[in-house]
């Protein structure tokens, strides 16, 4: 199947003007990059932060230049509660209140089950659904007070779909599947709404090095489009759940792939 061409970048339009917005995991070219700009072209104020310091600061200059006034980073392990706290605080400090998180950090891997270490299962869950749970526990704290946000976790298809090697991960995401259903029902009489992106394959420089060839092949494939998302692709459904647009609509995982249940 012939792929289609990716279609043009949409300009922003000022959906998230005004708003204040945290973006974990977003140093580099994915997803959460994507979104923290994304956010930025929309008009939002944004803290971006990952657990790697120097690209962070990297990625919070080439921002700012864009961008003036408008970001800010600072770096957090999504496994270490105390420097999820001090992200949050940092949040408050610099902009009073918090509209919007985007939970973006997460990790990978390939093992087959039976070759699987403790280790490997326990630091892909610890990162990807662990640290999605201090992250959201941390932004519902922080909105309950102020009286409404929003949450928007990314997810992924593997959450709803086998795929061998990726026993560690496919868990992970199918646990911030039912943590965003959950966290909805508990959030809504405060006025927070949570949601999350269910992506399959947002083709990014890092994702080629840690991939094989043959799998992204396949994946790509499997797609409806007959090409992979680009990340801004995700990036502007993660946009229109963190807008007016979607006041309606929580608990909900949205699929950013045709392969859904």
């Amino acid at each position: 199947m012939t792929g289609v061409e990716s279609p043009a970048y949409e300009p922003g339009h000022g959906l998230l003007r005004g708003r204040t917005a945290v973006v974990t995991a977003a140093a580099g070219a994915g997803i959460g990059g994507a979104t923290a700009r994304r956010f930025l072209e929309e008009g939002a104020r944004v803290l971006i932060s990952d657990a790697h310091p120097r690209r962070l600061k990297e990625h919070e200059a080439r921002l700012g230049r864009e961008f003036p006034g408008a970001v800010t980073a600072t770096p957090c392990d999504v496994t270490d509660e105390a420097q999820v706290r001090a992200l949050f605080e940092t949040a408050a400090r610099h902009h009073g209140r918090l509209d919007i998180v985007v939970n973006n950090a997460g990790l990978g891997g390939t093992s087959d089950l039976a070759d699987m270490t403790d280790a490997q299962w326990s630091r892909v869950l610890d990162v990807t659904l662990g640290g999605t749970f201090r992250c959201t526990r941390a932004a519902l704290r922080a909105m309950r007070d102020t009286g409404g946000g929003v949450i928007v976790n990314n997810a992924s298809v593997v959450g709803w779909r086998a795929q061998a090697g990726q026993a560690h991960y496919a868990a992970a995401k199918a646990g911030v599947m039912a943590l965003t259903r959950c966290a909805a029902l508990e959030a809504a009489g405060y006025g927070v709404r949570v949601n999350a992106v269910a992506p399959s394959l947002a083709m990014h420089p890092h994702l080629v090095k840690v991939t094989s060839a043959e799998l992204l092949e396949e994946l790509t494939a499997r797609e409806a489009f007959g090409r992979y998302a680009e990340p801004w692709e995700v990036a502007n459904v993660i946009v229109f759940l963190a807008s007016g647009y979607s006041s309606y609509l929580t608990g909900e995982v949205v699929a950013v792939s045709s392969q859904h249940p």
